[in-house]
């Protein structure tokens, strides 16, 4: 598949990522102290299936479940377990949906019960950082454009950007190119051209950039334990300027949270909200 995408495919790969959409929307009501992530994993399967969609992750390089969900100094890909969530944990989620022979593909940090100041900090600064690199996706930047308005924020805020683990192009496969890291120079890289779409998707650390991969093959820490955070949107190029796919409104509604964080990526496109 091409590395741009007409109009129509751009359409079903926006279903696909409003599924997610709406199954971290679904979680966002769910997540608690208290309860495994292990359940949650089992509700998002089932949602996924009821859409008419099939579990992205499952059985990618043979990941065994639905969801990655990361806690606390984990990075990303965590296996979800047996373990009651506790209050003030930070629990990453990552989800992808098939649908229509399309991958969905997003993230979202959440804070339970009574989080610390300095890692409220992070949580917001990782968000923030998203938005940055998405207003650099667009007709006549470069990947390394994103990059570094990711990476500048972040580490101008005293926080570690992840180097091993990048965002990247979406469509009939998960990972295709290009390649998205959060680091970067301006003017570097491949240059964005209309009908692009792909996954930006901010790992930051509190601490130390580095990770430290686990004997399961897929769990990743920060090296220092200290706690990660991860948000993540799927974005199309459509009139040379960045489009949300995706939307952390379902998230917000079952939070109770009001934002408009995500009107000026919103364009013309109204239906997303249906």
């Amino acid at each position: 598949m091409g590395i741009t995408k007409n109009r129509e495919e751009i359409e079903l790969i926006r279903e696909s990522a409003l599924l997610v959409s709406k199954t971290l929307g679904m979680i966002a009501g769910e997540i608690k102290e208290g309860i495994t992530t292990l359940y949650l994993d089992k509700l998002a399967e089932e949602f996924i299936r009821d859409n008419g969609a099939i579990p992205g992750f499952l059985g990618m390089y043979d990941f065994p479940n639905t969801l990655c969900i990361s806690p606390n100094s984990q990075v990303v890909h965590g296996i979800p377990n047996k373990i009651p969530i506790e209050d003030g944990d930070v629990i990453s989620i990552d989800c992808g949906v098939l649908k229509n022979g399309y991958y969905g593909d997003h993230a979202y940090t959440f804070g339970i019960g009574n989080i610390a100041d300095d890692v409220n900090n992070l949580l917001d600064t990782t968000k923030e950082s998203l938005y940055e690199g998405i207003r650099s996706f667009k007709v006549g930047n470069r990947v390394g454009d994103v990059g570094f308005a990711i990476q500048n924020y972040c580490e101008n805020r005293g926080y570690g950007v992840v180097r091993e683990l990048v965002g990247h192009g979406l469509g009939k496969n998960m990972h295709e190119k290009p390649e998205m890291p959060n680091y970067g120079k301006r003017g570097k890289g491949k240059k964005f051209t209309e009908g692009m779409v792909v996954a930006i998707e901010p790992m930051i650390n509190q601490g130390t950039h580095k990770i430290k991969h686990h004997k399961d093959g897929w769990t990743i820490t920060t090296l220092d334990n200290k706690p990660s955070a991860h948000f993540e949107h799927n974005i199309a190029i459509i009139d040379g300027k960045p489009e949300l796919l995706s939307t952390f409104s379902y998230i917000y509604d079952a939070l109770g949270i009001k934002s408009d964080e995500e009107n000026e990526f919103i364009n013309n496109s109204k239906f997303w909200l249906s």
